[in-house]
């Protein structure tokens, strides 16, 4: 038993090392959109309209929108929708619009049958949107003032047709860190968005904060309309686009698009609740499956640390594996490499997530966001591939 549970040890530990060093090897491919090609400002400045869906975001709104309207090197159309709010959003919308003429408040009071909340607003305002390209983007999101100008410039340089760029977390606190850490590990392993580049690779990507597209594009994919009820629609739309047949890249640029996700670990966790399920197309067995794969892959080797010298040997190479990921994602994150250390914890964190995402949704018979229930077999009913 001891020989056999060595050889696993040493298995998942040897599959981690081969994962990690293809990831070093080849995430220096993901351009960095801070780079000074992408800097240059133009004779003509292109047109783009920002998209800023919103409930209940009185706290945030107004930096967002007032980031946007500092950007230089481009023209802008900023559609600022407020989703049902019980708060000040509207109002505060409604008072930019009045300073700023490229605003526009448009308010939403009840939501249609059929739709989720967010992928309404959107589609609301990408109707009314005249510029080429569209920004969708989030009402908590900050803004450098060369953003615009350089993902932009990106999209061209790399005839793109749909562009990421990864959002800079505003993050406080060790259990946030951890629980990001994990996650942009975990996805360098398991995602390979530097494949996304790659014609006929099934790799696509799309960031609620970022998602950059050629409204032609948009429009031509059935937009959100053919998303309606999707909860995770930045990461359908993204699919979408690369489905198609149509240009997808993505990007790094720290600090050129800031968000504070979520406030505190459990906060996170809470935040979360809506998406898992969602990721596994609210399937109960394949969420199981994905518990059970975490608790092998990311959670084993950790328990080896407390075995014999054989299985310990197979944890240190596991845990030399991750400080090496953490390490370089540093520079994009500012998350210190030791943070590898907190991985079983957050690993965890993220199992407790997942159960607690399925069964909240079960008892619920549906997921509860933002004060509206969605009832599952709607859900299910409209949840396409993800991949």
């Amino acid at each position: 038993m001891e020989i056999a549970l060595g050889g696993v040890a040493w298995l998942i530990a040897l599959l981690w090392a081969v994962a990690t060093m293809n990831a070093l090897r080849k995430l220096p491919r993901i351009p960095d959109a801070l780079d000074e090609r992408f800097g240059a400002t133009r004779q003509e400045k292109p047109f783009v309209a920002v998209i800023v869906p919103a409930r209940d975001e009185a706290a945030n709104i107004e930096a967002t929108l007032r980031s946007l309207l500092a950007a230089e090197g481009v023209r802008m159309e900023i559609i600022a929708v407020d989703d049902r709010s019980t708060d000040a959003t509207g109002e505060i919308m409604d008072r930019l619009a009045a300073e700023a003429e490229c605003v526009t408040a448009l308010h939403i009071a009840e939501l249609p049958t059929g739709w989720m909340g967010k992928t309404h607003a959107m589609a609301r305002a990408a109707a009314q949107a005249t510029a080429p390209w569209l920004l969708f983007t989030d009402g908590d999101v900050l803004f450098a003032k060369d953003t615009l100008l350089r993902a932009i410039n990106f999209a061209e340089a790399e005839s793109a047709d749909h562009v990421v760029i990864f959002p800079t977390l505003i993050l406080k606190g060790v259990g946030e860190r951890a629980m990001i850490a994990f996650f942009q590990g975990i996805s360098a392993l398991f995602s390979r968005f530097w494949r996304i580049p790659v014609e006929g690779a099934k790799e696509s990507l799309g960031v609620g904060a970022f998602n950059l597209i050629r409204a032609d594009v948009y429009r031509s994919i059935g937009g959100f309309e053919a998303l309606r009820m999707e909860v995770l629609e930045d990461l359908r739309l993204g699919f979408e686009v690369k489905r198609r047949g149509f240009r997808q890249r993505v990007a790094f640029g720290r600090d050129l698009v800031r968000v504070r996700w979520v406030v505190g670990t459990f906060g996170m966790v809470r935040n979360i609740t809506k998406n898992f399920f969602a990721a596994f197309r609210f399937r109960v067995w394949l969420t199981l499956v994905a518990c059970v794969g975490l608790i092998v892959f990311c959670l084993g080797p950790f328990a080896a640390l407390a075995g014999t010298w054989r299985m310990r040997g197979a944890g240190a190479l596991t845990m030399l594996a991750l400080i090496a990921l953490y390490r370089y994602y540093r520079q994009y994150t500012g998350i210190a490499a030791w943070y590898a250390f907190t991985f079983p914890f957050a690993a965890c964190l993220v199992l407790y997530a997942i159960i607690r995402s399925m069964l909240l949704t079960l008892i619920r018979g549906g997921v509860v966001w933002r004060g509206t229930h969605y009832p599952l077999p709607e859900l299910r009913k409209y949840a396409g591939p993800l991949r």
